[in-house]
């Protein structure tokens, strides 16, 4: 189980834990797995607290200064505590996605501020014991994003995913477009932010604990958002436009389990 491979002196068995964390990571084991998932944390524990040292003076020296993204960072995270009541609602998480949001723009200087960073950082917030290991988690995270957008366009992935909806669910596709519900006003945002706007935040945690245990995540994420799309389907289909914009924004509970 977790525990036994977590508490492997020399070396953290990489595969089985992958396996394990696909079907969900207990809650108090999820900050020391992503860890591990993201590559944070390497398999080979020789250099474990070398490495953990090295990482907090690294992430101590970097620049988190930036007057005017910090207030954007400030007014999005009200927000999105206004969204999501049940967590991070403590004020000392505000100064936390500004560090991270702040330290994550500042290494990366081709890369704007959006407001979707403070919904793709909070898992990690919420999850990691410190404030160190959110950020490096995070930047693994959007690294493999930008990753991703570089092979595939924005435009190509909505393109691709709209084949998807047409061919899989023409039923829905057709009631949407009766409706009047534009696919772009909603699949940009779950495609381009790994559903973190849209999922209540168990679901959220619970998806991506499967999502950090593959090798190829984003390929994969399609096919969930039209696995979601078909959960919702007779509820969705009972609705008028403007209910059905809501609902697509902002998901109800789901079964997460794979």
């Amino acid at each position: 189980d977790f525990q036994e491979i977590l508490q492997s002196e020399v070396y953290v068995d990489l595969e089985r834990l992958r396996i394990l964390a696909r079907h969900g990571v207990p809650n108090q084991l999820r900050s020391e797995v992503w860890k591990y998932l993201l590559g944070v944390q390497q398999a080979d524990r020789s250099k474990e607290l070398s490495l953990s040292k090295a990482r907090r003076e690294e992430y101590e020296q970097m620049d988190k200064e930036d007057i005017d993204t910090a207030k954007r960072i400030r007014g999005e995270v009200l927000r999105y505590q206004r969204r999501v009541p049940d967590v991070l609602q403590e004020k000392e998480y505000v100064n936390s996605f500004v560090n991270i949001i702040l330290a994550y723009l500042n290494s990366n200087r081709d890369i704007e501020y959006s407001a979707s960073l403070v919904s793709l950082c909070a898992p990690f917030i919420y999850v990691m014991d410190t404030e160190c290991d959110a950020y490096f988690c995070f930047e693994r995270m959007m690294q493999a994003l930008e990753e991703h957008s570089s092979s595939f366009s924005l435009k190509e992935q909505v393109a691709y995913f709209m084949t998807l909806f047409r061919c899989s669910l023409p039923e829905l596709c057709n009631y949407f477009e009766d409706e009047e519900v534009e696919i772009l006003d909603w699949s940009t945002s779950w495609l381009q932010n790994l559903l973190s706007k849209e999922l209540r935040f168990d679901n959220l945690v619970r998806l991506w604990d499967c999502y950090f245990a593959m090798s190829d995540p984003l390929t994969f994420h399609p096919f969930v958002c039209l696995s979601i799309l078909l959960s919702v389907k007779e509820a969705v289909e009972d609705l008028e436009q403007s209910e059905i914009r809501t609902m697509l924004h902002r998901l109800p509970m789901l079964n997460m389990e794979m």
